[in-house]
């Protein structure tokens, strides 16, 4: 399999984690135009547990080092493959609130607010759990993000003010949304890393997983909690009439493709967090591909044109917003360097 010998090399992939988080979110608004997001969902599970059999017997089966996908899977213990199922368990219910919130406050508000608030907590609790790095420049880095995120918070206040009760209203419940999303979000890495023995991939302990195992395990738990959990949003939906499954059938080939693309990307960046995590450690692994919020958010201002129409002073604290946002990721890949 396919193993990253560098610090170097983990920060390279950490940065496609951050595209590939903050980016799929563009395929769910592509399909938008006509298809409900709870439809939309169903293709992007689909697609994500469809590429990480691409990653596993690719990456995860081609080269000399490490045990190839078959055999990590075969010699698997069962409470570590558990441990990787709550984690997509728990990622799903997450994923789904903030795929609400996106539809309902938009890219460039939900991600910040719902991605950012999983940042801070999440680096706290991958840190305790499995120390890597200096933690005074890392949670330096995760403060000046914290910054990043209050910004853009105001900055979506101010565009709320002189719209209808009606707006003003959804778009509290998009912000709810994206709050609860973001407190779930921030512990199922935990349950991941912690299924893997991130001291070596090349000779993990028996039963451990390797990453490309704890890749297509976690798809697998958010493809079977998402019978339960999208099957609920469907029927009682946060905005609009309830969807039918008859209703996701009658969807184009195009349409069911654009979801599963948007589950693709997202488990390319995701298994590449997984990858790097054993250079770079897993708060800082997360950290780097939790830095998505600042991608989505150039989506969202300059592609999708939410912040259309904005005064001076929300332009400035967009523009601060990004700022703090470089400057707490350099941080975070100077603190892996200590």
């Amino acid at each position: 399999m396919f193993i990253v010998n560098s610090y170097a090399l983990a920060v390279i992939f950490c940065f496609i984690t951050m595209m590939c988080w903050g980016s799929w979110g563009n395929t769910q608004k592509l399909a938008a135009k006509s298809w409900r997001y709870e439809l939309f969902y169903w293709d992007y599970v689909i697609g994500m547990l469809l590429f990480s059999l691409v990653i596993c017997f690719t990456m995860g089966s081609f080269g000399s080092q490490g045990r190839s996908f078959i055999e990590d899977l075969g010699q698997a213990d069962a409470a570590n493959i558990w441990s990787v199922i709550l984690g997509g368990v728990i990622f799903n219910a997450s994923n789904i609130l903030l795929s609400a919130s996106t539809s309902i406050a938009g890219l460039a508000v939900a991600f910040p607010l719902g991605v950012g608030l999983s940042l801070v907590l999440g680096v706290i609790i991958n840190y305790i759990g499995a120390p890597k790095g200096d933690p005074v420049i890392l949670f330096l880095g995760v403060a000046l993000i914290v910054i990043a995120v209050i910004c853009n918070g105001i900055a979506s206040g101010r565009m709320q003010k002189g719209k209808d009760t009606k707006d003003s209203g959804q778009n509290r419940k998009g912000l709810i949304l994206a709050v609860v999303a973001g407190v779930l979000m921030s512990f199922f890495y935990r349950f991941v890393a912690k299924a893997m023995d991130l001291g070596n991939f090349e000779h993990p302990a028996p039963g451990m997983l390797t990453p490309y195992t704890a890749i297509f395990i976690f798809s697998v738990g958010v493809l079977l909690s998402n019978f339960l959990f999208n099957s609920l949003v469907m029927r009682y939906p946060f905005v609009g009439e309830r969807v039918s499954y008859g209703e996701y059938f009658r969807g184009s080939f195009k349409t069911h493709l654009t979801g599963m693309l948007g589950g693709a990307v997202w488990c390319l960046g995701t298994a590449f967090s997984y990858i790097a995590s054993g250079q770079a450690g897993a708060a800082i692994s997360y950290a780097l591909g939790q830095g998505a919020p600042m991608i989505a958010a150039i989506w969202g201002v300059f592609i999708w044109k939410e912040f259309k129409g904005a005064d001076r002073g929300t332009n400035t604290l967009l523009s601060v917003m990004f700022l703090f946002f470089i400057a707490g990721l350099a941080l975070i890949i100077v603190s892996g360097g200590n």
